[in-house]
């Protein structure tokens, strides 16, 4: 009798072999009553990713391109491997997770979230707060989508000289607290963990996006579709940007 697995994950990697080491083990560490499986697609990379991958993690599935197809193209190679293509959705993951290799997981923090994701049935997104090495806040871990207005106050420096304005910080809400959770407008794909709800209504990642956006597009879709997107500092993850 198959089962459906709790979380899918892919990681897409290029030519970041050690990180992307650090997090698998972080990830192959997590502790919870959850079954997850792990797809890591390399996107051509010249260093040895994709042989320390199958040598190191062979429970790992890999997709090794001969060409660097992009961000959101790799990450859906990932998602259809893992089951967002089977025809039977009883079989899909009851949720995916889009990491970045350069990011490291505590051991509770996947079935932390998945938990919030089954306990908070009109949410699709949920991402976590993401700390850099230096201590600080990735500021792209919450997001406003960049309206006209909103992207005008940001290159004007008006987002960096008032920090703390509901109006001129949106895109990057500075204004909340770093560690309050809260309703946005999208979390960033270093750790974006989703619905499979979600995904069969509006679809995989759009591939005309070949990096960057495609976060924000996806996040715009599922909120265009009445469903809520929420950045949770209760669980924190190093991420090295």
């Amino acid at each position: 009798m198959s089962f459906v697995i709790d979380l899918a994950i892919v990681i897409v990697n290029y030519n970041v072999s050690d990180l992307l080491r650090a997090c698998l083990r972080s990830v192959y560490a997590s502790q919870g009553q959850i079954e997850f499986e792990v797809c890591v697609v390399d996107n051509n990379s010249d260093d040895e990713s994709v042989t320390m991958v199958r040598e190191e993690f062979p429970k790992a599935k890999i997709v090794a391109n001969d060409e660097n197809v992009g961000y959101s193209t790799a990450n859906n190679q990932g998602l259809r491997l893992l089951g967002f293509a089977a025809e039977n959705k009883k079989d899909r993951p009851r949720n995916c997770l889009l990491l970045n290799p350069d990011t490291e997981v505590p051991s509770d923090a996947l079935s932390f979230l998945v938990a919030y994701l089954d306990d908070n049935p009109e949410v699709a997104v949920v991402g976590p707060k993401l700390v850099m090495l230096d201590g600080n806040l990735d500021l792209a871990c919450r997001r406003a989508f960049p309206s006209p207005e909103v992207s005008a106050y940001r290159m004007m420096g008006l987002s960096r000289l008032f920090p703390g304005s509901p109006r001129f910080a949106r895109y990057n809400m500075t204004f909340l607290p770093e560690d309050q959770i809260a309703e946005v407008d999208s979390v960033v794909g270093a750790f974006m963990m989703v619905k499979v709800d979600a995904v069969d209504q509006v679809g995989l990642m759009d591939e005309r996006f070949w990096m960057y956006g495609e976060d924000l597009d996806w996040a715009k879709r599922m909120k265009d579709s009445g469903w809520k997107v929420v950045y949770n500092p209760e669980v924190s993850v190093l991420h090295v940007k």
